[in-house]
């Protein structure tokens, strides 16, 4: 196969995938290789009755924690922090006050901004507790800090720090304040000064916090979640917060992600730290390794050689945004919707990366 055959066939895939499914509304796929002249920035479906358009924007869900990690390390490199500093040294005593109380034992002192990254601070979610609590009850309001709180308050601890990986935004609260405490500003202003302005991606912004530098003339794609844009639901971007929150087109993901890997926003030396610092994410995700953020492809003999290893972050409504080095590739999409969280997941892999390796 030639690129030209290559580029063709993936998009055709994509297209049958979103044609044959009636729960997509709007797809949205970018394929980048230098290495191999590829170059594709698709979308499929529609916004209401506008039809969609690469130019759009999009809430990629949890890929916005890899923004939050790199914030972090810029930091790190800034010498404001350290990996493996305890994370009371930058919150609030109140917050941090039988914050992780494990049966009966309090480890809230051992917990490290480590932990946090890698996703194994032991922590109960928050989210979708109250994410069902905003949706019950439209007057019930909280910001970001009270969600922490509620979350000691209402659920326990499912393991002492550091010892098994358990996927939550908590952590990733924690680390926007911890962002926040050391900076004396808000999380977004700091997202935009250390991040969206140095890459001019002038269409990003932070959702239910701040607006683009330019406006696209295009509504955003929306995110949806059991048939409800999850952006509608009125203070939910205060649970969204540094768990996720960015907003920006495709191709602007695409210059973050490029920026990232050729060490223009953190060294490369942080960068392999962010990814070779991992554990494996266990039942139901399998197949991936979790460092800072970063998922990994694992390498699984037949199914998953290391020729397909690649790395970057997922988003529950089927979105994704990674780097295959083998191919010198960028393959980054949404299918913006819960019910393609894992299927965005094999469709990577096996739909994209596959007809890539054909071209070495």
């Amino acid at each position: 196969m030639n690129s030209q055959t290559v580029q063709a066939s993936i998009e055709s895939t994509f297209r049958e995938q979103v044609q044959k499914d009636k729960r997509i509304r709007n797809a949205y796929l970018l394929v980048s290789s230098e290495k191999h002249q590829i170059h594709l920035n698709i979308a499929a479906g529609s916004t209401g009755k506008i039809p969609a358009s690469p130019l759009q924007c999009h809430h990629l869900a949890s890929v916005g924690k890899l923004f939050t990690a790199t914030l972090i390390g810029i930091l790190y490199e800034q010498g404001k922090l350290d990996f493996n500093d305890p994370i009371a040294r930058y919150l609030d005593p109140e917050l941090m006050n039988k914050l992780h109380v494990y049966k009966g034992q309090d480890y809230s002192s051992e917990i490290t901004i480590r932990q946090l990254l890698m996703q194994t601070s032991g922590l109960n979610d928050v989210f979708y507790h109250l994410w069902k609590k905003l949706l019950r009850e439209p007057g019930f309001q909280i910001n970001t800090a009270e969600a922490v709180i509620w979350g000691k308050t209402h659920l326990k601890p499912v393991a002492k720090p550091g010892r098994r990986h358990f996927y939550t935004d908590t952590n990733y609260y924690l680390l926007g304040m911890i962002i926040e405490s050391i900076c004396g500003q808000p999380f977004y202003e700091i997202m935009h000064a250390n991040i969206f302005e140095p890459l001019n991606m002038d269409h990003a912004y932070m959702h239910g916090y701040t607006k683009p530098k330019l406006e696209t003339g295009l509504p955003d794609s929306g995110i949806f979640a059991r048939g409800r844009d999850f952006r509608s639901i009125p203070g939910i971007h205060h649970i969204d917060h540094a768990g996720g929150s960015v907003i920006a087109p495709l191709a602007e993901y695409l210059i973050f992600m490029k920026a990232l890997n050729e060490g223009q926003i953190v060294r490369k030396e942080t960068l392999n730290r962010m990814i070779e610092d991992h554990i494996s994410m266990g039942f139901p995700t399998l197949g991936f390794n979790y460092g800072y953020s970063i998922w990994q492809i694992k390498q699984i003999p037949l199914l998953a050689p290391e020729a397909y290893f690649s790395w970057g972050c997922v988003g529950v409504t089927g979105a994704f945004m990674f780097h295959h080095p083998r191919t010198e590739s960028y393959i980054i999409g949404t299918f913006n919707d819960y019910a393609y969280r894992s299927k965005a997941l094999e469709f990577m892999p096996r739909k994209v990366i596959r007809k890539l390796l054909t071209l070495e």
